[in-house]
């Protein structure tokens, strides 16, 4: 997909997004005077320029805008949803190419929590879709200590009253994982802090092992842990008709791309 036109954006963002340097390099380069907007040198990180229309160059060479890009990662377990860790910890950026490291995740993952992950420098539709009002669904796969009973089903899909909160799954499901494992499926609307770990402690089956496999229309599907794979057009197409104007969908198409009556995310 190549760059749209867009509003103007701060000169270390665009160089960012270009995959030119971190953002925070960029900053660095800048008050360098290593940085030229239209030929003229920049000091101020708050300079703005319009992706398309200015021409931005880094120590003579031009930067050219990136084109847009969306990633599906499997997050494994125990990597860190940073750009980097002081305590040398693996993040998802170490998984990735180079080339990729101007991507910003939607919907962070916690440390002990895998599975589907996006990655985009498209800001705009990033944020819609991580948004409470964009009303998309996440899902995902626990499990859980002991047979999940009828009795904690019933509890989940009334509703658990959270120590921030009331909190209710879209949909719960129980699964059998074999050699006397149990699972839990949940769609959650929500995207409070480790809500599918504290909805099964709460109705007394604590999580084990948690996979995120669905967000909105993006589905992990056979990736394996640490692999990564570029979004579907059939993906980005959906999760733009999701975050479209209300009068610009039409209720079969919100149902089938996963848009819920709640708001959005959870983990």
């Amino acid at each position: 997909m190549s760059a749209r036109a867009e509003g103007p954006v701060r000169v270390q963002k665009y160089i960012s997004r270009a995959g030119a340097a971190s953002r925070r390099q960029a900053e660095v380069m800048i008050a360098e005077g290593r940085v030229a907007i239209n030929g003229r040198p920049v000091t101020a990180p708050g300079a703005r320029v319009v992706p398309g229309a200015d021409t931005v160059s880094l120590d003579g060479r031009v930067v050219k805008p990136a084109p847009r890009r969306w990633v599906v990662l499997n997050k494994p377990t125990g990597v860190l949803c940073t750009r980097g860790d002081p305590h040398g910890g693996r993040t998802v950026y170490d998984l990735l190419p180079g080339r990729m490291a101007g991507l910003r995740y939607v919907g962070r993952l916690d440390r002990d929590t895998s599975g589907l992950l996006l990655l985009t420098n498209e800001g705009d539709l990033a944020a819609a879709l991580a948004h409470p009002s964009g009303r998309v669904e996440r899902e995902y796969l626990a499990r859980v200590r002991g047979r999940i009973t009828a009795r904690a089903l019933k509890r989940l899909k009334g509703g658990v009253e959270l120590e921030d909160g009331f909190a209710r799954p879209r949909r719960v499901r129980r699964v059998a994982l074999g050699d006397d494992r149990w699972g839990v499926t949940l769609v959650l609307a929500e995207g409070r802090k480790r809500e599918v770990r504290r909805l099964l402690e709460a109705v007394g089956h604590p999580v084990s092992a948690l996979v995120r496999t669905r967000f909105g229309p993006f589905r992990l599907g056979g990736l394996k842990a640490g692999g990564w794979r570029p979004a579907r057009k059939s993906e980005l197409a959906a999760a733009r008709a999701l975050v479209a104007p209300a009068g610009r969908r039409t209720r079969s198409r919100r149902g089938a791309l996963g848009v819920g009556a709640g708001s959005s995310g959870g983990r």
